[in-house]
């Protein structure tokens, strides 16, 4: 794994995000910090977890937010985020290849089958609920070479496949689901959530919802939505 600050001024706030397959930092560098550390996760080429896990107990108040595969791999490292006061899967689940959970099995071989060609052409639109936000993030893309984010599919299958038996147990305080998901079913991630307990907000976006929201903050408040 490699960790990015997006924000980093001391505060006694901070915010973890865990990125999806194939991103980095720079396309979400508009978020607003407002008054948090930002670390961001990313790059699942391997699992080793960075220094800047250690640094957690500095922080009086700890937000993880995972989205997509991140929301995976976070779960799977879990034991590090027990002291956290927030815990928000976006758009993912604990089993993301799954045929009633995630992404259905044929679905995912083909797109790790294609994947090279995927990143070359569309799956960058098929993120987005519109071109006007394919068009936002084509001003700042993702860096990384087409042949790490390919590599980093293929390890996370196989992460996938050396835990088929993840479980039930609630980790997440909450899920955002877009209605307009074209990447992990909508339904899928329901039923997954609602295994797990985890209460769901659905939102109006497509699988990155991120151009939506103008700060971290937001996305922490949508837990006021269950909450009244």
């Amino acid at each position: 794994m490699k960790t990015h600050w997006l924000n980093k001024k001391n505060n006694k706030r901070l915010i973890v995000f865990f990125a999806g397959w194939s991103f980095d930092y720079k396309p979400f560098t508009a978020l607003n910090s407002d008054y948090n550390d930002i670390l961001f996760v990313y790059d699942y080429n391997d699992l080793e977890q960075p220094e800047d896990f250690e640094i957690f107990d500095n922080y009086e108040h700890k937000t993880l937010i995972a989205w997509s595969m991140g929301v995976f791999v976070a779960n799977l490292l879990k034991d590090k985020f027990i002291k956290f006061n927030n815990k928000i899967a976006i758009n993912g689940t604990i089993n993301p290849v799954d045929d009633e959970f995630g992404i259905p099995v044929k679905i995912f071989e083909l797109t790790l089958k294609h994947a090279a060609k995927g990143l070359e052409s569309k799956f960058y639109q098929n993120i987005f609920q519109s071109e006007e936000e394919h068009q936002q993030y084509l001003q700042n893309p993702v860096a990384r070479s087409i042949q790490n984010r390919v590599s980093e599919l293929e390890n996370l299958y196989k992460l996938v496949k050396n835990h088929p038996k993840i479980s039930d147990e609630k980790f997440y305080d909450f899920a955002l689901v877009s209605e307009f998901d074209k990447i992990i079913p909508p339904n899928n991630q329901t039923a997954s959530h609602k295994k797990n307990k985890t209460p769901i907000i659905s939102i109006p976006y497509g699988h990155n919802p991120f151009y939506k929201f103008n700060s971290w903050d937001k996305i922490i408040l949508c837990k006021q939505t269950i909450e009244q």
